[in-house]
């Protein structure tokens, strides 16, 4: 089992060879590590001032990996836990000894060479023998919506007996301008994908390492229903899963890219503009309403002068999303205690609410049908009756300067609406005034003269409180 990772770096002004401090993985001196069945080897065919490259084999004992428990057949089959293309074919085996071989690597990150892991860098990737359930076109299906090129020829069954046909394998190769992180991510997710197969049970944890792998590129994936299903062994409820916490985070960033490259995602600045209010506002007793996958929750987290914090959604699923995600079962006890999780609706007056120092709808309102608006501010201004109300909420005047966006299209499917400036001051103001608050509008994300700002905060306050 064999793969390589090419480049030359034309016109970085650097030598090719300091893309060994990219995988860090020195090109004299070849690595092996262990992994289930057998062993990774990295080592260097070439590395110069002109060209690199490095190159992953592995080699895999079949009599191992049975008595790993991670080789068994299909019952009726025995013989082929033994006999198989384990050994010569990159499958799931391959991907799991990249993650091992450059887990820094794939998370963007390298000390000595911090500028040339964020640039995008010329590479060629090379996989002789790579099942594919789906033949040639779907290997380019796959990898060219994500900027490579695609070369995918199918291997004969017998080079020298045309008449037998092709085998179900193809000799990729990958050439492309990205980010190394981004094209290891793209093989640890497409290898197993294009197999259609796992040398391991597949369960829950695998959400979450897809979701990981997949951040920044498979939200926005034509085929990112298919590559959910295969990696996730055709298990419905755990692709559904993924798809669900695709649509409520990578969705809506892809939308709101930032017009700078480079700069904070929009996403970010939002919720460190929330978590500045409330530290602001000195609430130690606060919900976060329609809290997702709890992004803004393990944020608020972070401050121990918060002493209590409601989470809430009307998704059970979403709920269990987040607890997976702030790994709320493994938090220390002082956390735990300061952390609820509920199950509840916007639009319905929740007692357990009642008189926090601070509820935050963080991009929630546009979500509610226009004919419930009158019972989201019941439920919330009425009943809960916090001390202070954080809203946040797109500002649809900047929605031409996100080129990802078509015209006319809301920036998350899930959206029944987006209001204009004006739109939500003066939905913002009757609101205030109907139930006994004052209300002031912040900006968040950079400042368009003409359109404003991305995100608009809506910060309300009780008469008194305001004093």
């Amino acid at each position: 089992m064999f793969l390589t990772l090419s480049t030359d770096l034309a016109g970085l002004d650097v030598p090719a060879s300091d893309f060994g401090f990219l995988l860090h993985k020195n090109p004299a001196r070849p690595q092996t590590i262990g992994i289930t069945g057998g062993s990774a080897h990295v080592f260097y065919p070439e590395a110069t001032g002109e060209r690199c490259t490095a190159a992953v084999l592995l080699e895999i004992d079949p009599i191992g990996l049975v008595r790993s428990g991670r080789g068994k057949a299909a019952e009726g089959f025995t013989l082929g836990q033994y006999v198989n293309d384990r050994p010569y074919a990159a499958s799931s085996l391959l991907a799991v000894a990249l993650g091992k071989l450059f887990r820094t690597a794939m998370n963007g990150r390298c000390d000595a060479r911090p500028e040339l892991a964020a640039r995008p860098l010329p590479l060629e990737i090379h996989v002789p023998a790579l099942p594919c359930n789906g033949g040639a076109e779907l290997a380019e299906r796959f990898f060219a919506p994500l900027g490579w090129t695609v070369d995918a020829r199918p291997v004969p069954l017998d080079p020298e007996i045309p008449a037998w046909g092709d085998s179900r394998y193809v000799d990729l190769r990958l050439t492309g301008v990205l980010r190394l992180a981004d094209a290891l991510n793209h093989l640890y997710v497409m290898l197993p994908v294009l197999d259609d197969a796992k040398h391991y049970w597949v369960g829950s944890d695998e959400v979450d390492k897809l979701v990981k792998a997949g951040e920044g590129w498979l939200a926005a994936h034509p085929e990112k229903d298919l590559i959910s299903r295969r990696y996730l062994a055709h298990r419905r409820y755990l692709a559904d899963a993924v798809l669900e916490r695709l649509a409520e985070v990578d969705g809506q960033e892809l939308a709101e890219e930032s017009a700078e490259e480079g700069s904070v995602s929009l996403a970010v600045e939002r919720r460190t503009a929330v978590a500045g209010v409330l530290r602001e506002l000195g609430a130690r007793r606060i919900a976060d309403i329609g809290c997702g996958e709890g992004a803004l929750a393990g944020e608020l987290l972070k401050d121990p002068m918060i002493g209590e914090l409601i989470a809430t959604d009307v998704s059970a699923r979403a709920l269990i999303s987040a607890k997976r995600r702030l790994r709320y079962d493994d938090l220390p006890d002082r956390q735990r205690d300061r952390l609820r999780f509920l199950q509840s609706s916007v639009t319905y007056s929740d007692e357990r609410l009642a008189g926090l120092d601070a509820v935050v709808l963080m991009e929630v309102v546009e979500h509610v049908d226009p004919p419930r608006l009158p019972a989201l501010a019941r439920s919330v201004f009425q009943a809960a009756h916090p001390a202070a109300v954080v809203m946040t909420t797109p500002n649809s005047e900047y929605n031409v300067l996100f080129q990802s966006l078509p015209a006319g299209k809301f920036r998350h499917p899930d959206h029944r609406f987006e209001w204009t400036r004006a739109e939500f001051e003066e939905w913002a103001r009757g609101v205030a005034s109907t139930y006994g608050y004052t209300v002031e509008f912040r900006p968040v994300g950079a400042v368009d003269p003409a359109y404003g700002a991305p995100t608009q905060l809506a910060l309300f306050r009780t008469e008194e409180e305001a004093r």
